[in-house]
């Protein structure tokens, strides 16, 4: 297994991190099976494990913390916060008093005095971006946390967060955990430019696109939209519709091009992100000990040029298949209000 710098931190984490979001009753709800492949994963060279508190309502936390019982000096320890915990208008989102309580709740479940990666989960535009910086910084001199991140936040959020972090002398994110696949490549235009500029780490996740580049969907075969992935959101594989459409024309040509170099679709997927220079980790997220071994692979192939070059072939560099955060959408996109002026203020007259 290969190491990189997480970000300008000198900690040192393996190409491939295991994520645990398939951890628990959204995924696998066998405890002592989890525990297994948390062990197989460390015992594969893997160092770095992220999870998030609202993965299953904070079991799967719990499981992870259960398994890294003996092994936790041995571990870079990740989670993440700003998702609903329960019912209550503050028990979610970025502020202050939210994040202490939270940071609290995980340290708990992990089972643990310190997380050495405590990550912003999405944006919240409720909450200015310096509370959230000030009290993250105040978790990291109290010891609580070493440092800390965010994820999937746009290029122009971690610029501004940056910027304020440096004006008001409070740390700064050190890190970004974006989705990126070679079916969404969108963050190689902006945001992947800006981390490395700004010395960020890059965790990626979803390097499968959600299923699509396991070889389980296949053009023209069945695809059961009543459980699973499938059964959790049968929008993004309905065959019918023209966005999944276009993803299975895109598995059939990169099945093929797997096959001429001799891996399997998988291993393909997981090799991609790990070839670009501002990437730090892969996070593959296993529900079972089958596709650990699978996904594993991966870390030990290299993508020459050629192969670079019929992806981007089939693929266009920062072009998104499909829109891959299911869990947040841009405001601006989102809501109409911001994208148009008072109906009496547009004429152009």
């Amino acid at each position: 297994m290969r190491y990189r710098t997480l970000g300008r931190t000198g900690i040192q984490v393996s190409v491939q991190a295991l994520g645990t979001m398939m951890f628990g009753m959204v995924g696998n709800p066998d405890h002592d099976d989890c525990a297994r492949i948390v062990h197989a994963a460390l015992d594969h060279g893997i160092n770095f494990v992220d999870t998030a508190d609202m993965y299953s309502a904070g079991e799967s936390e719990e499981i992870v913390g259960k398994a890294l019982e003996g092994r936790r000096d041995d571990v870079v320890l990740a989670t993440k916060v700003h998702f609903p915990m329960g019912e209550g208008i503050n028990r979610g989102g970025n502020s202050r008093r939210w994040i202490t309580t939270a940071v609290e709740d995980s340290l708990r479940r992990l089972r643990t005095d310190w997380i050495d990666l405590y990550q912003i989960h999405r944006p919240d535009e409720s909450t200015d971006v310096e509370e959230t910086l000030s009290v993250l910084t105040d978790l990291v001199r109290q010891g609580k946390i070493r440092a800390f991140g965010c994820s999937t936040f746009p290029a122009e959020d971690v610029v501004e967060a940056h910027h304020v972090a440096e004006r008001r002398g409070l740390q700064r994110f050190r890190t970004e955990q974006p989705p990126y696949s070679i079916l969404a490549r969108g963050i190689e235009g902006s945001l992947l430019p800006v981390c490395e500029r700004l010395g960020m780490g890059v965790l990626t996740w979803s390097p499968l696109a959600s299923g699509f580049l396991t070889g389980k969907y296949r053009k023209g075969g069945p695809i059961d939209l009543t459980s699973g992935r499938a059964g959790l959101n049968p929008g993004r594989f309905d065959p019918a519709l023209p966005v999944n459409a276009a993803k299975l024309d895109i598995v059939e040509q990169l099945v093929e091009l797997a096959e001429e170099i001799g891996c399997t679709l998988p291993e393909l997927a997981v090799a991609f992100p790990t070839a670009h220079p501002a990437v730090t980790s892969v996070i593959i997220g296993p529900r079972t000990m089958e596709q650990l071994e699978g996904l594993v692979k991966g870390a030990t192939l290299t993508l020459d040029d050629a192969t670079l070059d019929r992806i981007d072939a089939i693929v266009a560099p920062g072009t998104n298949v499909y829109h891959p955060d299911g869990a947040w959408t841009h405001p601006a996109l989102a809501r109409s209000a911001l994208r148009r002026r008072p109906l009496t203020d547009r004429a152009a007259g």
